[in-house]
């Protein structure tokens, strides 16, 4: 097994008492007093050679880094969701996978190999089990998508290479311009006695529009294959592909205005896609969490109540009594002009540094310490995120001169001071930016078992670190630290009610404004960004419940005085990305079977909300 986690420091640290001389020398200039920061030699940037060499790694390496690409390579062929030749090719892709894991001397394998042999089978099944999804969404759309087997069907001969044949594809092209206008007009002007459209739902119609919008690009992609360059294919087809292309841009229009409800000039109108129960307890499986939705549910329940009580405690020695809300209403108002949020999140991400390497909690590397850099994010993706978001580059929400002035407020109240000091080293060190380093020079092949429950989960969990450590010294900054935790626990709550069907997005929109303290427009958009966009159903959930993992596994093995601190935490960033229970095992070199299953109880073990 690798021990990365306790000869990280060697392989960093060693080569910083090297250039010391030349450090010496850098750090007689004053450094800008702003930026509280002076940037290494780049000599101390090279790693220890040896070591690396030494670092052989698991016998599954090249077992999941062939897997990898070869899926990758497929998806690449066959890339149109919900297309039968994807569906087949990679149904049979997974099955020939399984049988080969199937095949592999588990017995044989030492404790890392065994690992991703477990993490690897868990994903190809995750990998099926997503494609019957699939394949049932898209059956449940047949009346709304009847010519999507049509477009697919050009698409998948071009890239077969057969030779295009202008007049048949011709044909094909106005039978799916007609079809498409056919359902069209049905949808706008229902045929008298004909319900069919009132019973089309929301969630259907917003699916088949996004599918809809798949097919055009789809089609304009196959049509541009050809158009010009066999000019016999561009004088049968240009007519044709024309209608079919403005009949599904009107086919997606009247989805979206006449079903769905939005108006142009609108924002978006938040449908989501709720996935159910059955979907969403395999969803929990595969993240290894041996508990229920409802389970889960109620450990977010006691977090939120934990980080109200702490907010009245806050509130208190603000002079606001229990009127948390009202101390929080204060803290907003806080906010730094326009155009100095980019040195506040500067600083405060200077300042966190600076604290987790005074209390020794994890091993910097100096390259990742000075290549990080900040960008602003554009007003119109501040629509869904509207808070910044971290990894190698910093990224800022912050208001622009193109906004209503109602935007500008609620952009400027929500990325305040105290709210930006609990987060911004969770979006870069030790949380996103250090993940992603460390990611691609230690398991780099585990990115394929890649979890938001390790990345989101381990980001959070420095939060509570900090908060346990006493870095949030005044109650302002406690109330911001709060925010985000209770922030945390209300997705867990309101992302699995929506998908049980329990919630609407209306109702999770004001359970983030009355519970949490949300401005309406940033929890509108956390909603949007949660429902509408490309995260999982579990990526909300996976923020606080993943943090409270390592949080048990810290109280476990650090509390428990198998490890340091640096030892608990350069382990976690040097062996990779997986679902947090395997990285326990690991970490406590617990036998491993090839049927291995989750049943690690982390709630039971937890410390307080609050620390020991």
């Amino acid at each position: 097994m690798r021990r990365h986690g306790f000869v990280l420091a060697a392989v960093f640290g060693g080569l910083s008492a090297a250039a010391s001389g030349e450090q010496a020398q850098a750090q007689k200039a004053p450094a800008p007093a702003a930026t509280k920061h002076v940037q290494v030699q780049p000599v101390v940037y090279a790693p220890d050679a040896n070591a690396l060499i030494a670092d052989r790694g698991s016998e599954m390496r090249g077992v999941v880094e062939r897997y990898s690409a070869d899926r990758g390579v497929l998806l690449r062929r066959y890339p149109q969701q919900y297309s039968a030749p994807q569906r087949d090719v990679l149904t049979r892709f997974y099955d020939a996978w399984t049988a080969q894991l199937t095949a592999i001397d588990f017995s044989k394998l030492g404790l890392d190999a065994k690992a991703d042999h477990v993490l690897l089978r868990n994903r190809i099944e995750e990998a099926k089990e997503e494609l019957q999804r699939e394949a049932k969404v898209y059956a449940e759309l047949g009346a709304l998508l009847p010519f999507g087997d049509s477009v697919f069907a050009l698409e998948d001969a071009r890239r077969r290479m057969e030779t295009v044949d202008g007049a048949r594809s011709a044909k094909t092209l106005t039978f799916i311009g007609a079809n498409v206008n056919a359902l069209r007009a049905k949808l706008e002007n229902p045929p008298k006695g004909d319900s069919s459209a009132a019973r089309i739902t929301k969630v259907a119609a917003y699916r088949a529009a996004e599918v809809t919008a798949t097919l055009r690009t789809t089609l304009r992609s196959w049509y541009q294959f050809y158009n010009g360059y066999d000019p016999l294919f561009s004088w049968w087809t240009g007519a044709p592909y024309r209608s079919a292309d403005s009949a599904l841009t009107n086919y997606q229009r009247v989805l979206r205005e006449k079903i769905v409800g939005w108006k142009r000039g609108d924002d978006e109108p938040i449908v989501g896609l709720p996935i159910g129960r059955a979907a969403i307890e395999t969803s929990i499986r595969h993240e290894m969490l041996p508990y229920s939705p409802e389970e889960l549910i109620a450990i977010a329940q006691k977090e939120l109540d934990w980080g109200e009580s702490e907010m009245k405690k806050a509130s208190r020695e603000m002079g606001f009594g229990d009127d948390w809300k009202a101390a929080m209403e204060k803290v907003k108002q806080s906010a730094v002009a326009p155009g100095e949020q980019v040195n506040l999140v500067r600083d405060l991400e200077f300042e966190a540094l600076a604290w987790f390497k005074a209390h020794d909690m994890i091993t910097v590397p100096p390259l990742a310490q000075d290549v990080w850099r900040i960008e602003m994010i554009p007003p119109e993706r501040q629509k869904v995120s509207p808070f910044f978001l971290g990894g190698e580059v910093l990224q800022v929400a912050y208001p622009t001169d193109s906004m209503s002035d109602d935007d500008k407020m609620m952009a400027m109240r929500g990325n305040n001071p105290h709210f930006s000091h609990a987060t911004v080293f969770h979006e870069m060190i030790p949380g996103h930016h250090m993940q992603g380093f460390m990611n691609a020079r230690y398991y780099p092949y585990r990115r394929e078992f890649g979890t938001p429950f390790w990345s989101e989960g381990s980001a959070f969990y420095w939060e509570t670190i900090a908060w346990d450590n006493g870095f949030h010294s005044s109650p302002e900054d406690r109330i911001g630290a709060l925010f985000w935790r209770m922030h945390r626990s209300a997705r867990i709550i309101f992302s699995l009610n929506f998908h049980l069907g329990n919630w609407t997005p209306q109702q999770c929109i004001e359970f983030l404004i009355d519970r949490v303290g949300h401005e309406r427009a940033n929890a509108t958009a956390e909603v949007r960004r949660s429902f509408n966009g490309s995260y999982g159903p579990l990526y909300q959930v996976a923020y606080m419940m993943g943090g409270l993992q390592f949080r048990a596994l810290h109280h476990e093995v650090v509390d428990g005085g198998q490890l340091t601190n640096r030892q608990f935490h350069d382990f976690i960033y040097t062996h990779g990305t997986m679902p947090v229970e395997m990285v326990r095992v690991l970490m406590l070199k617990q036998p491993l079977t090839r049927d291995f299953s989750t049943q690690w109880k982390f709630a039971a073990t937890l410390p307080p909300p609050g620390g020991k």
